[in-house]
């Protein structure tokens, strides 16, 4: 828990607005685009973002169950053709909102991409 205290705060830390140069007017706060059109595809973008990273999650763990031999082989199959699945979805998805499955991964600076590059 500590580790995880410590890395929300360096999140922070790094978020902050960086110190004014004394010698000149501080500059304007870089401005958010608010209009309508970009905040649906920005919500539309993130919301997006959220199943892959989960349908992610649950691939690997579902690989895991496989080799561990927790699952019989008709669970196999049906696990292996809900994720392609949800797979195919998503990146219809996509394509009908003009984007890629690559265009999901957020890049979060200093802590690199959300999401694994693809094997």
């Amino acid at each position: 828990m500590d580790r995880a205290g410590t890395a929300l705060n360096d999140a922070f830390r790094l978020l902050q607005a960086p110190p004014t140069p004394a010698d000149g007017p501080p500059r304007p706060a870089r401005r958010l685009r608010t209009d309508h059109e970009s905040v649906e595809e920005d919500l539309l973008k993130l919301v997006l973002t959220v199943v892959e990273l989960l349908r992610q999650l649950i691939e690997r763990q579902a690989l895991r169950r496989v080799d561990a031999g927790d699952l019989t082989d008709d669970q196999e199959e049906e696990l292996g053709a809900t994720l392609m699945a949800l797979h195919d979805a998503l990146s219809d998805l996509c394509a009908e909102h003009g984007y890629t499955l690559q265009d999901l991964n957020l890049d979060l600076g200093p802590l690199g991409p959300l999401l694994p590059r693809a094997d």
